[in-house]
């Protein structure tokens, strides 16, 4: 496929290059200048000594490249990777020789009908080993018009030609999917090529700069994506995408939507980028009624995001926050109340607080009344009825104290002044 497909490429180069030679008097030192065009190589030999040399491509939409040539095995050559030559290109070579200034120029055109080629050739990158590309058919292609993919991934690395193609609903292909790829490096720099076969007419090429691998991949979603409330803050949790390029994860830019449930209103989705511990703490008090967040991934270099995560809900829906409050405020109450009163079991703090009044015994009571009323009928005097409470007390300790053995020594005690008071038994037992 590879030998075809460089026979085909000699092929249009005999046909669409075109050599001009400008010198003066002197033969041109210049001989054999060719193009290369799917390795964008343009070589020619010299058959004198050159003092300088110069050689330049110019397409059209592109800036002008120029360099100086290399030199290998008495062939000199130039390379331009990124030249697109599916829209025609002049390239030059400029060289001095013995004194004298010589200038070649060839012109490369795409042969074909016009219009007939592809347009809009995309190729992306997804689940780490397989690709994708698609193309359009040209709007001036004939019915029978087929299309052909090549591929490779350095200037001189080897040419596949794709081997799954999508058909459109005509039959024609627009499409392609490669299902493995192999190991990749970040120095990979994919070539792509689109040629086109029809017995009405030729069919243009199409043909696109190199482009870096990992400026093709498309991510898979953040992972495990999970949303923790911490009482301060919702802590949203996930995992960075694998990745088949060996490159840190601080190349990796997310993207956070995160929106209330039932509002018109939509908030602008949160950029993190170089994340280590791929962790966002979102405040609680930005947060009122349930919400919903999900993410999506990208390279930062790069423009091929994600898709969107699935879709995870977190904080109370506003209709039931009432209720939640009311049921914490209960249970608040319930919980308080149970502590207080273990409390007031476990250390009796009903009576520390409350402690009881002291009252005169009602036998003690009875008692003195009694012999109050005997007093005053032997003409004594009771005491007045305006005496403070805290007599009682006095004659009720005087009288316990009366009543005790004396078994410890001391002070003699008081006498009695109603000892000669006639009584059918002792006061204290009556």
């Amino acid at each position: 496929m590879v030998v075809l497909l460089d026979f085909v490429i000699l092929l249009v180069l005999l046909n669409s290059a075109r050599s001009t030679v400008l010198a003066g008097e002197k033969e041109s030192p210049i001989v054999n200048l060719t193009l290369d065009s799917r390795k964008k190589i343009l070589s020619w030999n010299s058959r004198r000594i050159v003092t300088q040399q110069t050689c330049a491509i110019v397409t059209p939409l592109d800036p002008n490249t120029s360099q100086e040539p290399q030199v290998r095995n008495d062939t000199y050559f130039c390379t331009f990777p990124n030249a697109v030559l599916h829209r025609g290109a002049t390239l030059t070579v400029n060289a001095t020789s013995e004194g004298q200034d010589f200038w070649h120029q060839l012109a490369f055109s795409n042969p074909g009908k016009e219009g007939s080629g592809a347009q809009d050739l995309s190729c992306i990158i997804y689940n780490v080993r397989l690709m994708n590309c698609s193309w359009t058919r040209g709007p001036a292609a004939p019915a029978d018009v087929q299309y052909q993919l090549y591929s490779w991934t350095s200037l001189h690395g080897n040419v596949s030609e794709c081997s799954h193609y999508v058909l459109d609903s005509a039959g024609t292909r627009v499409g392609c999917h490669f299902d493995e790829l192999g190991e990749g490096h970040t120095t990979d720099d994919y070539f792509f090529l689109v040629n086109g076969t029809s017995s009405d007419s030729d069919i243009q090429f199409l043909d696109s700069p190199s482009v870096n691998g990992p400026s093709l991949e498309k991510y898979n979603p953040p992972a495990n994506v999970t949303v923790q409330d911490n009482v301060s803050h919702f802590v949203i949790r996930w995992d960075a995408p694998a990745m088949r390029y060996s490159l840190s994860n601080s190349v990796l830019r997310y993207a956070l939507d995160i929106q209330k449930m039932g509002s018109f209103s939509k908030r602008e989705p949160v950029f993190l980028s170089r994340q280590y511990k791929n962790k966002y703490r979102l405040p609680r008090a930005d947060v009122t009624g349930e919400h919903t967040v999900r993410m999506r991934v990208q390279h930062v270099l790069f423009q091929i995001w994600s898709e969107w995560s699935s879709t995870h809900h977190f904080g109370v829906p506003e209709e039931n926050f009432l209720v939640v409050l009311i049921g914490l405020v209960v249970g608040a109450t319930v919980l308080f109340g149970m502590a207080l009163m273990f409390l007031c079991k476990r250390f009796s703090l009903k009576k520390k607080l409350f402690p009881p009044i002291p009252r005169v015994k009602q036998e003690l009571a009875g008692a003195f009344l009694a012999s109050l009323e005997e007093t005053a009928s032997c003409g004594g005097h009771p005491p007045s009825a305006s005496q403070d409470p805290e007599d009682i007390f006095t004659v009720e300790e005087t009288l316990s104290l009366a009543s005790a053995p004396a078994k410890m020594g001391g002070p003699a005690p008081a006498p009695n002044p109603y000892e000669n008071i006639p009584s059918a038994g002792p006061l204290l037992n009556h």
